[in-house]
């Protein structure tokens, strides 16, 4: 899902019943529209988020906003994982000013 806030372009990555690394890496291809090429693996991911030609074609100009909801349950059962999934959610923004990573906090809305 994606909204436009702020003049970002907003992509919701949602995590809710991710188990492993793997999960995490398709989630993120479907949300962020990642090329077929992607590597699933941490730096390619850390590349993709890094590389606005890599991202979304809506993004344009305007800048990026990746809200990560439903991801308690994954850093609870693969804590070195998320760990690292955190380490390169950060490095990507600030090596990239025009996009922000955001933990959302609440619970993720039933389906």
């Amino acid at each position: 899902m994606t909204h436009d806030v702020s003049g970002r372009h907003v992509v919701a990555l949602d995590l809710d019943g991710v188990a492993d690394k793997e999960g995490l890496m398709e989630r993120c291809v479907h949300a962020l529209e990642l090329p077929d090429w992607f590597g699933r693996n941490w730096d390619a991911l850390a590349d993709s988020l890094a590389d606005p030609s890599v991202w979304p074609a809506a993004v344009g100009e305007r800048g990026l906003l990746v809200v990560v909801t439903g991801w308690r349950g994954y850093a609870r059962t693969r804590p070195d994982e998320w760990a690292t999934a955190e380490d390169v959610f950060a490095q990507a923004a600030d090596r990239t000013p025009a996009l922000t990573v955001a933990l959302a906090l609440g619970e993720t809305p039933a389906r």
